[in-house]
């Protein structure tokens, strides 16, 4: 059973990590409004969902015991599914710098309003998952 409920909020847990991701390289961003030459990142959010959600397998980062001096240490990381992209801007600065100020606030405002949207969704599945248990 715990694993159908898992899988039921899978989806949000994805949306939820990839809008944080897309916070942080917004923020970046803007930290960067002034830096010459810098180049405003972003990525496609519906493609890496999709990306993050048709690894079905997807394990988490894993590294080997060594028991011995002699084992060659090992890691298995796992792809990141949000490849980062650079911003074509509207009006190219003079000192190379790309960022627009007003697309990124747009873009950060958008992005937290839908992490909020994403955080309310998975509170009210647990919240009804916690009902239906309650009974």
């Amino acid at each position: 059973m715990t694993d159908r409920i898992g899988e039921d909020l899978r989806f949000f847990q994805n949306a939820i990590n990839l809008r944080q991701q897309r916070q942080e390289v917004l923020a970046s961003n803007i930290a960067n409004a002034d830096t010459p030459n810098y180049k405003a990142r972003d990525f496609d959010f519906g493609s890496a969902l999709r990306n993050a959600m048709g690894e079905s397998m997807r394990l988490a980062d894993t590294r080997l015991t060594l028991t011995s001096s002699r084992h060659i240490p090992a890691k298995a990381v796992t792809p990141d599914p949000a490849e980062l992209l650079y911003r074509v801007p509207v009006q190219p600065s003079l000192d190379g710098n790309t960022v627009e100020m007003d697309v990124e606030r747009v873009q950060f405002a958008d992005n937290t309003v839908k992490y909020q949207t994403d955080l309310t969704i998975i509170s009210q599945r647990i919240k009804g998952l916690m009902a239906a248990l309650q009974q």
